[in-house]
Formats: structure tokens, C-alpha cells, sequence
């Protein structure tokens, strides 16, 4: 049997990690708002561009193949079980991704040659 300050110390070690690592988010958070405050003051602030086609596309293809391989894993390791959903999610998360990727680039060539 442990000693009761083994209990403790085992018992505080993840609420101190916890507590430090809220309090790193909290002032990267707030740095990094004071930051684009100060840019945004001088005019030399430059508003971040986001490529939604290519995270998609990247996102569908890594979560196809993870879930994919997840899959084909369960199914042979313990056949069609409750595991194998473990690979359905991200299988079905990356296929989605796919389905979005496409949509929005057809929908978006139409409208180019219009």
C-alpha cells in the first residue's frame, strides 16, 4: 500500500499540470491579442488567409486512409464488433471532407465559366 504522501503527490501532479497549462493558453491568448491590437493600431496588420479547399481535400484524404486502415484492422482482428466504429468515424469524417472538397469545386468551376 502507497504511503498517504504518495497518494498526494500522485493526486496533485495533474491538477498543477492542468492549472500551468491554462495558464500558458491564457497568456499566449492574450499576447497574441495585444499583438494584433498593436499591428492593427500601426495599419501593418494583414488578416490571415484560409484555404478551405485544401484543408478539405488534405483532412478527407488523412482521415480516409486512417479510417480506412482502422477498419480493414478491426474487421480481421475481432470481425464486425463495436471496435470497427472506431475506424467508421474517421472513415466517414474523411469521405465527408471528400464529398465537400468535390461539391465545392464543381460548384465553383460552374460559376467560373458562367
Amino acid at each position: 500500500m502507497p504511503s498517504a504522501a504518495a497518494q498526494v503527490i500522485v493526486s496533485v501532479i495533474p491538477i498543477v499540470g492542468i492549472v500551468m497549462g491554462s495558464l500558458v493558453l491564457f497568456f499566449f491568448l492574450y499576447w497574441n491579442h495585444r499583438q494584433k491590437i498593436l499591428l492593427i493600431e500601426k495599419g501593418m496588420y494583414v488578416k490571415p488567409t484560409f484555404d478551405l479547399d485544401a484543408f478539405s481535400l488534405f483532412a478527407g484524404l488523412i482521415l480516409t486512409c486512417i479510417g480506412g486502415v482502422l477498419v480493414a484492422f478491426f474487421l480481421v482482428l475481432e470481425g464486425f464488433t463495436y471496435p470497427v466504429l472506431g475506424g467508421l468515424i474517421p472513415l466517414s469524417l474523411g469521405v465527408g471532407f471528400l464529398v465537400f472538397y468535390i461539391i465545392r469545386a464543381h460548384s465553383g468551376r460552374s460559376s467560373d465559366e458562367t
